[in-house]
C-alpha cells in the first residue's frame, strides 16, 4: 500500500507553501514574490500566486519601492488582481513606507534595581490589589517586553512558569525579571514570595534564561531580592 505523503511539502497546493514556509522557516526565508503571494491569497486557474506576484514583480524590474508606487487602477490592471488583492497590496505597501518613516524605538535599558522600579512603579505601585509581572530583557539588559503574569495576589492566582518561558523564548528573550506589588506598603517577601523566585529562577536555568531580580514594589519604595543576596 502506497505511503500517504500528504503532508509532506510538496504535496501542498502550490499558493499554501509560502504560509507554511514562512511557519517552518521565519519571514526572513521568504522572497519578495513569496510574501506578495501570501498577501493576495490565491491566483488563478492558470497561474500560482507566486507567479502572479512574480509577474508583477518583473513589470517594476522586481524594485519594491515601485510597487509601492503603484495604484490601485494599476493593479487591477495585472489579470488575476482584483480590487480587494490590490487593496492588500497598497496597505502592505503603505505600512512599510511609514515604518521607515518612523524612527527606531530605543529600548529602555536595566541599568539597576531602581530602574526597575522608576519603570514599574507608575504602572502597579499604586494598585490596591497585587499584580505579578515580569519583563523580558534581550542579552543587552534592554527591555524587550513587560506584561502581567497574574492578579490577586501569588497565593490566590497560579503563577504559570511554562507561560513565562514559553513567552520568553518567542521573544528570545536571554533575562526576566519578575515584579509584583505589596499594596499593604509592606516590604518584607512572604514565604511565597521566595518561593515563586526559586521555581522560576530554577526553571530558567536549564533553558539558560536568567531570573535577574525580583523587586517588590509599594507606592514609594522597593525591595530587591538581588540587592539583598536572596535571589
Amino acid at each position: 500500500m502506497e505511503e500517504n505523503n500528504s503532508f509532506s511539502i510538496k504535496y501542498w497546493a502550490e499558493d499554501d507553501k509560502p504560509r507554511e514556509k514562512l511557519m517552518l522557516k521565519g519571514k526572513a526565508s521568504l522572497s519578495d514574490a513569496e510574501l506578495i503571494a501570501i498577501l493576495i491569497g490565491s491566483g488563478s486557474r492558470n497561474e500560482s500566486a507566486v507567479e502572479l506576484s512574480k509577474r508583477i514583480l518583473a513589470s517594476v524590474n522586481n524594485n519594491l519601492n515601485a510597487i509601492g508606487k503603484l495604484s490601485i487602477q494599476q493593479l487591477v490592471g495585472f489579470k488575476g488582481i482584483g480590487p480587494a488583492k490590490a487593496i492588500s497590496i497598497v496597505s502592505a505597501m503603505e505600512l512599510a513606507r511609514r515604518r521607515r518613516g518612523e524612527e527606531a524605538v530605543e529600548l529602555d535599558k536595566i541599568t539597576s534595581s531602581k530602574s526597575i522600579f522608576e519603570m514599574m512603579q507608575p504602572i502597579i505601585g499604586e494598585l490596591s490589589h497585587e499584580e505579578f509581572w515580569i519583563v523580558y530583557l534581550n542579552n543587552s539588559n534592554k527591555v524587550i517586553s513587560k506584561s502581567q503574569l497574574s492578579k490577586g495576589g501569588i497565593t490566590g492566582t497560579l503563577v504559570d512558569v511554562r507561560l513565562v518561558f514559553k513567552t520568553a523564548l518567542e521573544m528570545t528573550a536571554t533575562a526576566v525579571i519578575l515584579c509584583h506589588n505589596h499594596p499593604s506598603g509592606a516590604l518584607k517577601p512572604s514565604d511565597a514570595d521566595v518561593q515563586i523566585t526559586k521555581k522560576l529562577k530554577f526553571a530558567g536555568e536549564s533553558l539558560d534564561i536568567k531570573v535577574l531580580d525580583h523587586l517588590i514594589v509599594t507606592e514609594n519604595s522597593y525591595f530587591s531580592f538581588a540587592d539583598e543576596g536572596i535571589l
